[in-house]
C-alpha cells in the first residue's frame, strides 16, 4: 500500500482539486470488488452479494443541499481552511453528488457486507435472503480515501441512498439521527475517546422521509405516529470503517467452503486490517499466520480500554452487536446511544436493546464481540495449532483484562492510585439509591469535598437518614485515602481531567435538531462548541444551562430518556 506523499501538504486545502492530490485508494487497490457488481455504480436494489469485499455504487444526491455545520477541529487537523466547508463543490461532493469529483477522485463509492453476530451469536434473519448474504451498508457509502499529514483517512457518506444491501429501505438518515451522531462523534473526540470523526452535515430542503417517532409528551416506550422528517447526509471519517462484523462475513465463507476464493478473501481482508489500522502494532515481515495473534493482542488492548473509557463517562451503546465494533478499536455507528445521567448500571436507551447491552454489561457484550474476532481469525490458522492454541489462549483472558482497565478507570475517577473492588461497589450502591447523577457528582467529587452536603445536589432523589449516615461513612474513608496520596491540589487537577463537567444531555439535544428541522442550526453550533470541551471551565451562563440534572418533566419522556432506532 503506497501513496504519494510529493506534495507537503503545507497549503490548506479550499478545493476539491487540492483534495485531490491526497487521494489514496488502498481499499479499492488492494482488495475485490464484486465480480457481479457495476462499475459504473448503479446498484441501487437489494440483492445477494457472494463475494468479493465490496460493491461499486453511487450515492443518490440530496436535492437541494443546505449547510448545516461542519467540525473545525477536524478540518484543522485535515489541514482543510474553514472556507472549504462552504464552497459549492465541497457542498455537491459531500451530499452525494460525486460526478463533480476532479481526476484523480473517483466518481464512484463503495459499500462493504458484513455478518451479524448478537451477544456472540451469529444471526442471518436480518438478512431478507435469510442467507446472511445480502446484510451490510444499507445506506453508508464511502466517497475517497485520503492521506493527510502522513494519516489516512476514510471518508463515509450516511445517508447517502440505496446500496445492494438496504434491505428495501430507503438507505437514507433523517435529520435528527444525523444532527446526534454529527455532536455524538465530536463530543468523544473530546472525551478523549478514540471514535469516528465528524467532517460536515447537510440537509435537503426538499426531500422530506417518513419515520415512527413520538408524539410531544410522549411516556410510550414505542413510538405511536409516522412524522415526516428532512433527509440528511452526515460524513464520518475514519482510518477504516473495517467492523468485526466483517471479519466474520469471510470466516463464514471461508469455513464453509461457499466459493473457490472464500479463504484468500479473509486472508486478504486481515492483511488489509493490519496495514490500515494496526502497521504500526505488527511486524509485517512475520510469516503471516504469525502475525494474527499480536493482532488479537493488539485488538484486544485497544477494546478493552475504549470499554473502560465508555464507562469512564457514562456512554452506553446500546447495541453492541459485532457489525457495530470496529476492528480498529475505536467507538463506531452512534444510533440508539446514550449517556446515562441518573445512575443505573443497567442503562438502556434503546427501548430494543435488552440489558445485556446496557451500560456496566458493555464489558461483556464486548468479551462477546472479541470472541467472534478471535473465531474468524482461525479458519487462516488451520496449518498452525500453536498459533490456534495462542490465540484461544488471548480470547480466554480478555475478561481479566478488561476487569483490570476498569479498576483502574474507577481509580482515576476517584483520585486514587488504586482501589479496592468493595469501595466501588459500596460507592456505586450509594449513586443507585440515591439516584445521582452519574458525570455530575463525579465532577463535583474533583472538587475534593468533605461533607455529604456538598454532593446532594447531585441527586435526584432526597436521601433518607441511613442514606446520608452511609454516604458520610464513603466519603470519609475516600478522604482518607487521599490524604494519605499527599498533593490534593494536584488530585482535584488530575480529576478534573478524567471527570467531565459538561456530558451528552439528550433532552438538551432534542431542541437542537428540533429547530434544525425549522432551519435554525444556530442551537447546533452552540452545543458544538460546549461538547467539545468537555472538560474545561465555561462561562457562567454555560454552566446554568447546560451543567445541570435532567428535568422532571424528561425522566420517562419517550424520545428522550428512550427511543427506538428509527433513523
Amino acid at each position: 500500500m503506497t501513496h504519494n506523499l510529493s506534495n507537503a501538504q503545507s497549503e490548506k486545502v479550499t478545493t476539491l482539486r487540492q483534495l485531490a492530490e491526497w487521494v489514496d485508494y488502498s481499499l479499492l487497490n488492494t482488495l475485490t470488488a464484486d465480480p457481479r457488481g457495476n462499475q459504473s455504480g448503479d446498484d441501487h436494489h437489494p440483492r445477494q452479494v457472494f463475494s468479493g469485499h465490496y460493491v461499486p455504487v453511487t450515492p443518490t444526491p440530496l436535492p437541494e443541499p443546505q449547510y448545516v455545520a461542519h467540525s473545525h477541529g477536524l478540518f484543522r487537523e485535515l489541514g482543510f481552511d474553514d472556507a472549504f466547508a462552504y464552497s459549492a463543490d465541497f457542498m455537491r461532493f459531500f451530499s452525494g453528488d460525486m460526478s463533480c469529483a476532479p481526476t484523480p477522485m473517483h466518481s464512484v463509492g463503495w459499500a462493504t457486507g458484513y455478518a451479524l453476530s448478537i451477544y456472540g451469536t451469529e444471526y442471518t434473519q436480518q438478512c431478507p435472503f435469510r442467507t446472511g448474504n445480502g446484510y451490510g451498508d444499507g445506506r453508508a457509502i464511502s466517497v475517497l480515501e485520503i492521506v493527510s499529514k502522513g494519516k489516512r483517512w476514510e471518508m463515509q457518506l450516511k445517508g447517502a441512498g440505496r446500496t445492494p444491501y438496504c434491505r428495501g429501505a430507503d438507505g437514507r438518515a433523517v435529520l435528527r439521527s444525523s444532527v446526534r451522531e454529527f455532536l455524538a462523534q465530536e463530543h468523544m473526540h473530546a472525551l478523549g475517546i478514540p471514535t469516528s470523526r465528524s467532517l460536515s452535515l447537510f440537509v435537503s430542503q426538499s426531500e422530506v422521509i417518513q419515520r415512527p417517532w413520538y408524539v410531544s409528551g410522549s411516556l410510550s416506550q414505542d413510538p405511536e405516529v409516522m412524522v415526516p422528517n428532512p433527509a440528511a447526509i452526515t460524513t464520518r471519517v475514519a482510518p477504516s470503517f473495517i467492523r468485526v462484523g466483517q471479519l466474520e462475513l469471510f470466516a463464514r465463507r471461508a469455513r464453509c467452503g461457499e466459493h473457490p476464493q472464500a479463504e484468500q478473501e479473509l486472508a486478504d481482508l486481515v492483511r488489509h486490517l493490519i496495514e490500515r489500522e494496526y502497521a504500526d502494532n505488527i511486524d509485517t515481515t512475520l510469516p503471516f499466520e504469525m502475525q494474527l495473534v499480536p493482532l488479537a493482542i493488539a485488538f484486544r488492548d485497544r477494546l478493552t480500554s475504549l470499554i473502560a473509557n465508555w464507562c469512564r463517562v457514562g456512554y452506553c451503546q446500546g447495541n453492541f452487536n459485532s457489525d457495530n465494533c470496529a476492528a480498529g478499536g475505536f467507538t463506531l455507528d452512534y444510533g440508539p446511544f446514550g449517556f446515562c445521567e441518573r445512575f443505573d448500571p443497567y442503562y438502556q436507551p434503546w427501548t430494543g436493546g435488552g440489558q445485556h447491552f446496557s451500560f456496566l454489561n458493555q464489558p461483556i457484550a464486548a468479551q462477546k464481540n472479541f470472541a467472534m474476532f478471535c473465531r474468524s481469525l482461525s479458519p487462516l490458522l488451520s496449518d498452525a495449532p500453536e498459533q490456534q492454541q495462542l490465540l484461544d489462549n488471548v480470547s480466554d483472558d480478555f475478561l481479566a483484562i478488561m476487569e483490570r482497565k476498569m479498576t483502574d478507570m474507577w481509580a482515576a475517577k476517584l483520585g486514587l492510585a488504586n482501589v479496592e473492588h468493595q469501595t466501588v461497589i459500596t460507592l456505586l450502591k450509594l449513586l443507585f439509591h440515591s439516584g445521582a447523577d452519574f458525570n455530575l457528582f463525579f465532577r463535583t467529587l474533583s472538587s475534593l469535598p468533605t461533607s455529604v452536603d456538598d454532593v446532594t445536589d447531585c441527586f435526584y432523589l432526597k436521601p433518607t437518614d441511613q442514606l446520608l449516615t452511609e454516604w458520610t461513612q464513603w466519603l470519609s474513608n475516600w478522604r482518607e485515602a487521599l490524604e494519605e496520596r499527599g498533593d490534593l491540589q494536584l488530585i482535584s487537577q488530575n480529576m478534573k481531567r478524567v471527570n467531565p463537567k459538561y456530558t451528552w444531555r439528550e433532552w438538551q439535544i432534542v431542541p437542537a435538531y428540533q429547530q434544525a428541522e425549522q432551519g435554525d442550526f444556530s442551537l447546533i453550533h452552540t452545543l458544538q462548541n460546549v461538547l467539545t470541551h468537555p472538560y474545561d471551565e465555561q462561562s457562567a451562563d454555560t454552566e446554568a444551562t447546560y451543567c445541570q440534572k435532567r428535568p422532571a418533566q424528561y425522566e420517562s419522556a419517550g424520545g428522550i430518556a428512550h427511543y427506538s432506532c428509527s433513523s
